[in-house]
């Protein structure tokens, strides 16, 4: 049987930062039409390594080995799309400037056509609603659908080779399979993917071949069936360990209500008009309770979390710690309020100031809103980044050194600093690698199980993760459709909606690829 033309290839490549080896010495090829992957944890060098494909490295960065792309045009559908949207234009905007581009060889009079005509394919095979995205900027966008917003601009631009860096993270089960769809038709149409990804459900349903990354370097490397289904490498077998069963809070210990909505609407503008997003009758959060928030991408999952963190103002009905109201906007709440509840972002990178050190940014808190003295917010911001597997040399760089999952563990210190009594975490297992994220959630479960511990309301698209949870929510176009005992919905849906959600779920879907 012929092989598919070699399209990109990778030789010997080492890419060192100040001493710090960041790639050493990783080769492979990719063919038209495969897909090839890279796994491993936060940190491993898959980035990196993917960059390399566009030309790109980190800032004074020591590069040698080749990387050869000859003629092929190359997209990128980034872990952070925020980081690479404009903020002050339009979807729509956006998206129709690349399709004039791509139509300048047609006849004047054909060419807006044709340009609606490459735009409304895109959204399609990106799996948007052009009513849901045209007329938004990018912040009033989930970060799902900024995600395939870039994947859009990527076809759109006619790339060969596309560099997927996690595309489905902060996917619900629904929005993620129908992703790994596009991009598996994208390969059947002979586009190649480099897919950089910690999930090994993607990778298992998409990949042809794989390499296993650890520390920089190539530890495992072959056919995507036998690395998954008979991993040689201690490390390989350590990633494709099963999932964190126990759950996250003791039943024993469930107190008083301590957070409630009640009556809340929110909104978004889209042009000139407030659009309600969000309609939530009742939702309770009790003293060490875990409330799994599921649903798809644009569901208002973040949107609930952001009222709740008094990010999003434009919001009717009530918010209550402990039954006392809390205002709407952060601006308005007092130290002790702000404190009581904090919000970890799913986007960490654009949570953080690019121009100072993490470690200063997490014991900022301390300082802030405890008023704690600077060395003791230090010794403190330490020690809670050591618990996250993050040691001092590395937090005391700037945020544009750490990958996303080593971000995404800091902003969660930073968060514990404020000693909060309700804990928003939006998506924060998403960019880690299955050992980092049993690891993350294990701490989670310690801390909630302790006197003073927080109740956590857990943002999740990995039902998997969300299994061990006190109780599920499931929020469908902005409402909630489904609550009660996690296990109970999980194994028994009831709604037609939390059906297809669990139904979709890669532990019971049919596989993407054969």
């Amino acid at each position: 049987m012929n092989e598919s033309p070699v399209i990109a290839a990778v030789t010997g490549l080492t890419v060192e930062v100040d001493g710090r080896v960041l790639v050493d010495r990783v080769s492979f090829r990719i063919r038209a039409g495969t897909v090839t992957a890279l796994v491993g944890a936060s940190g491993s060098g898959k980035t990196t390594t993917g960059l390399a494909l566009l030309g790109e490295y980190p800032p004074g960065a020591r590069v040698t080995g080749e990387v050869t792309v000859p003629g092929t045009r190359t997209g990128y559908v980034p872990q952070h799309p925020a980081a690479v949207l404009n903020p002050v234009r339009r979807t729509g905007a956006l998206l129709s400037d690349l399709a004039r581009q791509q139509v300048q060889d047609l006849p004047r009079r054909c060419r807006r056509a044709a340009a609606r005509q490459r735009v409304a394919q895109a959204l399609a095979d990106a799996q948007l609603a052009a009513d849901e995205v045209l007329g938004r900027y990018p912040h009033q966008l989930s970060g799902g659908q900024q995600q395939r917003v870039v994947l859009a601009q990527a076809l759109l631009q006619g790339a060969r080779l596309i560099v997927a860096d996690e595309p489905t993270t902060g996917q619900d089960a629904l929005t993620g399979r129908r992703i790994t769809g596009r991009l598996a038709a994208a390969a059947g149409r002979g586009i190649a993917v480099l897919l950089l990804s910690h999930d090994l459900d993607v990778v298992r349903e998409l990949a042809d071949e794989v390499l296993v990354m650890r520390g920089g370097r190539v530890v495992e490397q072959g056919p995507a069936h036998r690395i998954l289904d008979a991993p040689a490498h201690p490390w390989t077998a350590e990633l494709l360990a099963g999932p964190r069963t126990l759950p996250y809070a003791d039943p024993g210990h469930t107190g008083a209500e301590l957070l409630t909505v009640r009556g809340l609407t929110a909104r978004h503008r889209n042009g000139g008009t407030r659009v309600p997003v969000l309609s939530v009758d009742r939702l309770t959060l009790r003293r060490g309770e875990c409330l799994a928030l599921v649903g798809c991408s644009g569901s208002g999952k973040t949107t609930l979390a952001r009222c709740l963190a008094g990010l999003h103002r434009d919001h009717t009905g009530q918010i209550l710690l402990d039954g006392a109201a809390l205002p709407r906007s952060l601006r308005d709440r007092g130290r002790e309020q702000t404190a009581a509840v904090q919000y970890v972002f799913q986007d960490a990178r654009a949570a953080f100031d690019e121009h100072r050190p993490v470690l200063d940014q997490v014991a900022r808190t301390a300082v802030r809103l405890r008023g704690a003295g600077r060395q003791e917010a230090a010794a403190e911001a330490r020690r809670a980044l050591a618990d996250l597997g993050l040691d001092e040399a590395l937090v005391r760089r700037p945020p544009g050194r750490l990958s996303g999952g080593e971000l995404q563990r800091a902003a969660l210190a930073r968060a514990l600093l404020a000693r909060p009594r309700v804990l928003v975490c939006d998506e924060i297992t998403s960019g880690l690698d299955p050992v980092t994220r049993r690891s993350l959630l294990d701490l989670l479960a310690e801390l909630m199980r302790r006197q003073d511990g927080p109740a956590v309301l857990l943002i999740t698209h990995d039902l998997d993760t969300a299994a061990p949870a006190s109780r599920l929510a499931v929020l469908d176009g902005g409402r909630v459709v489904e609550e009660g005992p996690a296990a109970e919905l999980l194994n028994s849906p009831r709604h037609p909606f939390t059906v297809s959600l669990v139904g979709a779920s890669r532990k019971w879907g049919p596989a993407v690829r054969p």
